[in-house]
């Protein structure tokens, strides 16, 4: 099986300019917001749906690292609260 997250989310620059953009983007924000609150294996499920489906489109590579991120539960629920925070 292929890795969805190569490199450690802090190697991975378009992760946090993600964020930025999710703060900023109405669509965005909810996008991800919908994503990264579903319970761990149905995000789990959506994000490799969306990485296959991003790869097939010939996305960008560095956002598609970006949004594999959000595999990882620590990663989701850190990336929920910073995107909660913004936009109080």
């Amino acid at each position: 099986m292929w890795r969805l997250r190569p490199k450690p989310v802090s190697e991975i620059d378009r992760f946090i300019d993600l964020l930025s953009v999710a703060c900023k983007d109405d669509g965005i924000y909810a996008a991800l917001e919908q994503i990264i609150a579903q319970p761990d294996d149905r995000r789990v499920a959506l994000i490799q749906r969306l990485v296959m489906d991003m790869r097939k489109a010939e996305a960008p590579q560095d956002f598609v690292a970006a949004i594999a991120c959000l595999v990882d539960a620590a990663v989701a629920e850190k990336a929920y609260e910073v995107i909660f925070k913004c936009r109080k």
